[in-house]
């Protein structure tokens, strides 16, 4: 089996395909994205093509060292979004030729089904409640709330009463059998956590992601010591090194993306490592069907899995990303579960004339907004 093309399809600022073909007919799809780079990540994708055509694709690990360290510079968002999809799209090909999911591959399953979250969020409030509860009546029983606005280096006595006023309607809104998490983007400074994290607790916060921003990682075991709710963090690094030290930090949850973080065989490394750490894996995906597919099939092979992020919201409807599957059915959540992938490889089938159909060569709509402060500094979004 010889690789004998690899194609790139860009849907939107924050969607992207690839397609590994091969010589005997099989091919496998990974979702090769980074939200608002996305057609600078295919870029990386194309360059990187040199190193598969030609090449045997069942070898992955070794084909995921040429990819990651054969340019000299290595890391980062945009390479590690490049292999990321690259990698997936082997697996998938790999478990096609084995006739297999790839959680088969990675020593079996470790459960039936997979828990899953959605996003409950309103313009300029922390947390939607009716579209908490419209998950829960659905089957969720784990929701997650983002502030969907500014937050000051320390912030002020009302502004921090109103997050947790509005955490309180959430709280209300779902009742105390459901899970709440709340995202903070990496808006707080370490004092502002020190501050807030504690006021948390009568609201049995499930998890409290990314309280400050990546590059103050190495301060994280001061938010840890001085928080009563866990700690989750992740979605902006990308490599094992970059999650050791905030796992020795002490934080209860890591969120990687499979599209982001080496892929599949990167992620699946880190959750290993994370169970040293008696940490728990929850990784992040708020994409589209594929690295979903890729995501979940991590979850079915990882003894410390967690929750699993989606922005599907299949068990609301039908989603416009869901327009490149076959069948969208199999990642329907059913009981705030998606049932276990039991088809070849990432275990989807892709309607390859619908993403061809899909594609958008024009200018892509703008990406996150960009927020100032009333001095007209910059504000994290």
């Amino acid at each position: 089996m010889r690789i004998t093309a690899v194609e790139t399809f860009v849907l939107s600022n924050r969607h992207a395909l690839v397609k590994i073909s091969t010589d005997d007919g099989l091919a496998g799809w990974g979702e090769c994205t980074l939200e608002n780079w996305v057609r600078t990540v295919v870029a990386a994708v194309q360059r990187l093509t040199e190193h598969l055509i030609g090449a045997d694709p069942r070898p992955i690990t070794g084909l995921w060292q040429t990819l990651s360290r054969g340019g000299f510079y290595r890391g980062g968002p945009v390479l590690s979004s490049a292999v990321a999809g690259l990698d997936q799209a082997l697996w998938d090909l790999k478990g096609r030729s084995l006739g297999a999911p790839v959680h088969e591959l990675l020593g079996g399953p470790v459960r039936h089904s997979a828990r899953v979250y959605g996003h409950a969020n309103a313009p300029g409030r922390t947390g939607d409640p009716d579209r908490a509860r419209a998950h829960v009546a659905a089957g969720l029983d784990l929701v997650k709330v983002a502030p969907q606005h500014q937050l000051d280096y320390l912030a002020s006595p009302s502004a921090l009463n109103r997050m947790v006023a509005d955490l309180t309607d959430v709280r209300a809104a779902v009742g105390d059998t459901v899970d709440i998490a709340l995202d903070l983007h990496g808006r707080c400074s370490v004092p502002l956590a020190r501050r807030l994290l504690p006021r948390l607790e009568p609201l049995g916060i499930a998890f409290v992601e990314e309280p400050v921003r990546p590059e103050h990682s190495h301060l994280l075991s001061e938010v840890v010591r001085s928080s009563p709710v866990p700690i989750a963090t992740g979605e902006r690094l990308y490599s094992r090194a970059e999650f050791q030290p905030v796992l020795a930090a002490g934080v209860a949850i890591v969120q990687p993306d499979v599209s982001h973080a080496g892929g599949i065989t990167e992620v699946f490394r880190i959750a290993t490592m994370a169970e040293t750490y008696d940490a728990q894996l929850a990784p992040h995906s708020p994409l589209g069907p594929v690295a979903l597919a890729a995501s979940l099939q991590l979850a079915f092979a990882v003894p410390n899995f967690y929750a699993q992020e989606q922005s599907l919201d299949l068990h609301l409807g039908s989603s416009a990303a869901a327009r490149v599957l076959a069948d969208p059915a199999v990642l329907t959540p059913v009981g705030g579960r998606i049932p276990r992938l039991t088809g070849p490889g990432l275990g989807i089938e892709i309607d390859e004339d619908a993403v061809r159909a899909a594609v958008d060569d024009g200018p892509l709509a703008a990406g996150s907004p960009v927020w100032l402060l009333p001095d007209g500094g910059f504000a994290e979004w």
